[in-house]
């Protein structure tokens, strides 16, 4: 029971650290800027593009933000040595 409280511990330590995290992706202009609890923290778009252009790009841009954030976290888990 103690071992359970112990990784439950962790994990909460763990979360702190993922916040703290940033993955700053760019495409063609669009920036984003994720945490790792995949928080958008900051966007700039790029007014050369037409409308429908900053919208594919800002969503391929979250997408590839939030694969490379999961990523990262996950590489920081097995690290850890918190086993389930």
């Amino acid at each position: 029971m103690f071992d359970k409280l112990k990784q439950i511990n962790e994990l909460r330590k763990l979360q702190g650290e993922f916040k703290k995290e940033k993955m700053t992706l760019e495409k063609r202009g669009i920036v984003i800027v994720m945490n790792g609890n995949f928080e958008i923290e900051d966007v700039k778009l790029n007014a050369q593009l037409s409308l429908e252009d900053q919208q594919r790009a800002v969503k391929e841009v979250i997408n590839e933000a939030r694969e490379s954030i999961q990523k990262k976290l996950a590489q920081k888990m097995m690290g850890s040595g918190i086993g389930f």
